[in-house]
């Protein structure tokens, strides 16, 4: 998404912290693109951290246009099993509160943008929750705190109103995301995956141009939009149970 939007000509502040084992090809991606960017290490779950993050994006860029708030933690019910109090604390930590607080400490920028957009990224396990097919890859913490995001996307729509639009992208069943790219996929059975993907109407996980082209419409072809949810599923919310055919009646 980052890289798209740099070789778009968008300047680019890039975060992380987990995972260090990723950084080198995050920088080799970044480099290959090009353009003006920050590759910035910062734990979110740090609300001055949080803050500190965006006041320096601003001392060296001079502004900030747009906020994509797309930071999570989710505890696979296949991987974590029951819960702990930690894992709990967690995932409502870094869904919920973090985007809370980078939103806080952007917006005053964002309004002095005049044209500020902020993306909340979130997923369609506030839905679905533990149920169906999903059952084995949502729990009900990371469900509740992304259902707790569209009230956030509402709230903040008035806030920024309206120099500033915020809109919600529900990302269903993704290639990086609760797909084939991620821990728990390979701890699911053939079986089980396969329920997943015959759920969705499609019949399919998601891509990343996907997202990617979701992001650019929202950015680029949506200036009347905000307070909105743009469901990103390939149908996965609707799926399940077959439309009968039509009956011939009585008369």
């Amino acid at each position: 998404m980052g890289l798209n939007l740099a070789e778009a000509g968008a300047t680019v502040v890039y975060t992380h912290y987990d995972w260090p084992e990723s950084l080198k090809a995050l920088r080799k991606d970044v480099e290959a693109v090009g353009g003006a960017h920050w590759i910035a290490e910062v734990n979110l779950l740090d609300t001055r951290a949080a803050e500190a993050l965006v006041a320096e994006t601003v001392q060296r860029f001079g502004r900030l246009d747009i906020l994509i708030n797309n930071i999570e933690r989710g505890g696979w019910p296949v991987v974590h099993g029951a819960y702990v109090q930690e894992q709990w604390d967690m995932e409502l930590a870094t869904t919920l509160r973090a985007k809370q607080w980078v939103f806080n400490a952007a917006l005053p920028h964002l309004k002095a943008s005049n044209d500020g957009l902020v993306i909340n990224v979130s997923s369609i396990a506030a839905i679905v929750g533990r149920s169906g097919p999903a059952s084995y890859v949502f729990n009900e913490g990371y469900a509740a705190a992304n259902r707790g995001i569209s009230l956030l996307t509402e709230t903040w729509a008035r806030l920024g109103a309206p120099e500033v639009r915020v809109n919600e992208l529900m990302l269903g069943i993704f290639e990086t995301r609760h797909a084939e790219k991620t821990r728990g996929w390979g701890l699911l059975s053939d079986v089980q995956k396969q329920a997943l993907i015959g759920h969705t109407l499609v019949k399919r996980t998601g891509r990343l141009s996907d997202v990617i082209n979701a992001v650019r419409f929202m950015i680029e072809d949506a200036p009347y939009m905000t307070g909105s949810v743009m469901r990103l599923d390939g149908g996965y919310v609707l799926g399940g149970e077959a439309v009968a055919p039509m009956p011939e009646g009585v008369e």
